[in-house]
């Protein structure tokens, strides 16, 4: 079983900065794509960044060019460096990572971005 724990998430101002972390434990061969994904209240839930084994990176268009996706294969752990966070980041953020065979999926950090 592999599970996904994330941290990070917290209160910041807006124009503040956080960085995510998502560690990956257990019974793991491979991990393909890693990404991190968030759902706002009444919204569904988007994909924010990815990153694949060889370090190829998507982004949403609504943050690229403030948040960084970056992964560490040897500690099978993935990074979100969010910068000029606005309020219409507020989400909770998620964890994904792709292991050839299933998605596991993490429980969620909130970000709130508020003054």
């Amino acid at each position: 079983q592999v599970q996904l724990v994330e941290s990070g998430g917290g209160l910041v101002q807006p124009g503040g900065s956080l960085r995510l972390s998502c560690v990956a434990s257990g019974r793991i061969f491979s991990i393909n794509v890693m990404g991190w994904y968030r759902q706002a209240p009444g919204k569904q839930r988007e994909l924010v960044a990815s990153i694949t084994s060889t370090g190829y990176t998507n982004y949403a268009d609504s943050v690229k060019g403030r948040f960084t996706i970056s992964r560490d294969n040897a500690k099978n752990t993935v990074y979100l460096q969010m910068n000029s966070l606005k309020p219409e980041d507020t989400a909770v953020y998620y964890c994904k990572v792709d292991l050839l065979t299933v998605n596991v999926w993490g429980k969620g950090t909130l970000v709130t971005v508020s003054a």
